[in-house]
Formats: C-alpha cells, structure tokens, sequence
C-alpha cells in the first residue's frame, strides 16, 4: 500500500512540473505578428495655411535593412517576426501627407509653381536590449527643391528615437515604441524652414539668394519699379539692356522701349538676379534721336531695388553739320 502511494505521489509531482514547464514556455514565446502603425500625435493645425505654393511629397524606401527588429538580445537564436500594418512605405507617405495638410500644406496645387520634398527613410526599427528594454529608431533624409528641380533645401538627416522599459515579450510596448520614435522623427523636420520657401517675402531683402525664374516667384519680380525717362527734344527712341558680371545674370542685347516721355510702372523679369547678386547687376538706357548724337546712362540695380525707380533725363546734343 504505501509503495503504491509513492508512485502516485512521484505521478502528481512529475505532472505538476510538467505543468510548470509548459507555462513557462508558454510565457517565453516570442511576440510575433502585426505592429499597427499610426501617428501619436497631432500637430498644430493649420500653422502653414495660406502659403503661396503649393508643394508635392515624394518618399522613397531607402532601408538597409527591411526587418523591424535588428537586435533582440532576449533569445540567442531568434528575434520576433514583426510584420507592419500597413506596409511601411505606404504608410510613411499616407501618413506624412495627412500630417502636412493638418498643419495647412496645400499638397499637389500646381504642377508648374509646386515645390517637391522628397523624402528618403533610411531606418525604421524597434530593438530590445536587456537594461533598456524596448528601443526605436526612425530615420529619414529630407530635401525640398522648387518647381525646376533646383535645391533650395539641403539635404538634411531627421531622427526620432523612443525607448520603453517593459517585458521583451509585450509586442504592444514594442509597437507604442515604434510609432512613437516615428512621431518624433516628424517633429524633427524643420517644418518653418520648409514653410519660408512656400511664402513668397515682401522685401527681397527677406530671400537675399533667391533667383528671378519667371515664374512670379520672388519678392523682386513683385517689387514694381518706376520708370521715368525723357529728353530734349523730345520724341526720341529709348532702348534698354542688362550689363552682368555675375554669372548667374546673362548679359542681354537693347531692347526698344517707346519714344521720350516715357513713365510706366513695371516689374522686374531678369532671370537669374537676386537681391545679393543686384550689386553686379547694371541697366544701361541708351536714347537715340536723328540729327542729335547718341546718348546713354547707367544704372546699378542695387539702388534701383533701393530707390524703386530709373529716373534718366537727356539733354540731347545736335550732330554738327
């Protein structure tokens, strides 16, 4: 009778360790499956209403490295198998758009004045380390060009990092982190800086570098200059040129304008002048009458941005006969 109790005793015990194992394995098991990616927070609405261009967004999937987990030192054989809802690049562009126009962006106004902001996410990942516990990093390059595809924006690095201490198997710490280090990365972009490109200044003092396209674009191509130019006798044929010493302003040949006097009030269309080149920048006036010698003035562009006006009056001379 009591061998017989001992052997149900040793049955009971071994069953109850079995038991124990298999919880434990139970809790071990490493947390796979979907991380639900979302923004944590929203930005200032509307901060960037108003602007005067429009701009595109273009992010391309620039990763090394695919997984979401690159270090997991909780198991030495294997890290958890995470699989993002939705996929990554789709949600970094739905996402960043939506962001945007929150903050007031107007996203794909007009194709021939829109900026473009290309973004490049580098890393988008979420590691475990014993001592830290849960850890993400989000990566993105970003750089804003104009309308012709002409840099006025750098290339910059943004960075969001989020790090939560918690069990190595809660995939929920492990997806609060990730969206998380993702927000953070949004708030690191220069949102102003890329908004100051998208508002067109009142001075051209306010964009020193930025170049006369054509496109009405710039602070000096709104800045209207007047015109005042006479002579006597009057009835002469005035034309008009650019002298450059800077490259990014071409040299032009005479235009005609009309016969003194002539007053208007016009704006400027010199390709490539900005307000710091303006120094290397001059007008010529030539004023031209039959019977009378040629006669001509030259103005810097400096003062005339300056002054806002030419002013040239010629007193012409009679050829001798």
């Amino acid at each position: 009778m009591k061998k017989i109790l001992t052997i149900a005793t040793l049955i009971v015990a071994l069953t109850v360790m079995s038991s124990c194992g298999s919880s434990r394995n139970v809790t071990l098991t490493l947390p796979n499956g979907l991380l639900n990616l979302a923004i944590t927070e929203n930005p200032i609405a509307d901060k960037y209403a108003n602007m005067d261009y429009g701009i595109r967004l273009n992010v391309v999937d620039a990763r090394a490295k695919m997984a979401l987990v690159h270090v997991y030192d909780a198991s030495t054989i294997s890290v958890p198998q995470f699989t993002a809802n939705p996929s990554v690049n789709s949600f970094v562009s739905e996402s960043m758009r939506r962001y945007m126009r929150t903050m007031g962006f107007n996203l794909d106004a007009d194709p021939s004045t829109d900026y473009w902001m290309e973004v490049s996410l580098t890393e988008f990942h979420v590691d475990y380390l014993s001592g830290i516990g849960w850890s993400a990093t989000v990566m993105m390059s970003v750089k804003v060009l104009d309308h012709n595809r002409t840099l006025v924006y750098p290339t910059v690095e943004v960075a969001g990092r989020y790090n939560m201490t918690g069990s190595a198997y809660s995939k929920d710490i492990a997806n609060r982190v990730l969206n998380q280090a993702y927000t953070e990365a949004l708030k690191d972009i220069d949102w102003d800086r890329i908004a100051f490109f998208l508002h067109r200044a009142s001075s051209p003092k306010q964009e020193p570098n930025k170049q006369v396209t054509g496109e009405g674009n710039t602070a000096l191509e709104h800045l209207t200059i007047h015109w005042d130019v006479n002579s006597r006798p009057q009835g002469a044929d005035i034309f008009w040129r650019v002298i450059s010493s800077t490259p990014e302003v071409k040299n032009q040949n005479y235009k005609y304008l009309q016969t003194t006097p002539y007053e208007t009030t016009e704006v400027f269309d010199i390709k490539g002048l900005t307000y710091n080149n303006a120094g290397n920048v001059q007008i010529e006036i030539k004023c031209e009458k039959t019977g009378y010698y040629t006669q001509s003035k030259k103005f810097n562009v400096s003062s005339i941005i300056e002054e806002k006006e030419i002013s040239a009056f010629f007193r012409l001379v009679a050829e001798e006969e």
